[in-house]
């Protein structure tokens, strides 16, 4: 019985992440569309922690995740991003994620 509720709590907090990112997206949308800088870095922090807390539940850890995002900047910047070819954002994220 114990094994049944821990599952369906795992469950119902998983879902509850996953309406929370939406919500934080819309958030961050109203911050932009305001254009009140609080609001758009309270959106991206939240957004940011909810998928790690997200990741972390699903299993993923802290580290992976960082890595993952590392690799996915390598690989954009080595296929010649937009973003990185106009702005060095890609790098600039690369850097910033080393850095840690």
């Amino acid at each position: 019985m114990e094994r049944d509720v821990d599952l369906a709590r795992r469950a119902k907090i998983i879902e509850w992440l996953k309406t929370e990112i939406v919500d934080q997206m819309a958030r961050l949308l109203k911050g932009i569309w305001e254009g009140s800088h609080h609001k758009i870095v309270d959106g991206l922090a939240s957004l940011v922690a909810c998928c790690y807390i997200l990741g972390r539940r699903l299993g993923i850890s802290l580290h992976s995740l960082d890595e993952a995002v590392l690799d996915k900047m390598r690989q954009h910047r080595q296929e010649g991003h937009q973003l990185e070819e106009w702005y060095g954002d890609i790098s600039a994220v690369e850097e910033h994620l080393r850095k840690r």
